[in-house]
């Protein structure tokens, strides 16, 4: 019976783009959610920024495990993703609000402290999910 071959990794340029479409998706996924939240129901900044976060990462991860890095599910890189999305978390999160009040936390800072969080955040994921979680072996 004939082996079959191992499927061929993707080039960095295929995952960076699929990785920018995903994160383009969730980072949508994730300022509907947090203008919904915020704007839509009145509730607190902070509290619909961790709530959409959670909410566009999960997004993320979803899409990026199975079309950007073709990986199989896993608990050991799922661990690891957890730990990530703490860091992300946290850097995301605490950059938005830092950003947001520093600006005076007027209706436009949103959108200005929402594009620096999730850009920085959207570095840091893509860096430490290539060379740490989705590595090639």
């Amino acid at each position: 019976m004939a082996e079959i071959p191992a499927p061929t990794p993707l080039s960095l340029k295929t995952q960076v783009v699929r990785f920018v479409i995903t994160g383009g998706f969730s980072a949508l996924v994730d300022y509907g959610l947090l203008e919904l939240l915020s704007t839509g129901l009145g509730l607190n900044v902070g509290l619909s920024k961790g709530l959409s976060f959670i909410a566009g990462t999960t997004t993320a991860y979803l899409i990026n495990r199975r079309w950007t890095f073709d990986a199989e599910p896993s608990r050991s890189r799922f661990a690891k993703v957890m730990v990530l999305y703490g860091l992300t978390f946290a850097v995301q999160v605490g950059l938005f609000l830092i950003v947001f009040n520093g600006l005076g936390g007027h209706a436009w800072t949103k959108l200005v402290a929402f594009v620096i969080a999730q850009g920085t955040a959207t570095v840091i994921n893509f860096v430490v999910q290539r060379v740490w979680i989705f590595r090639i072996h």
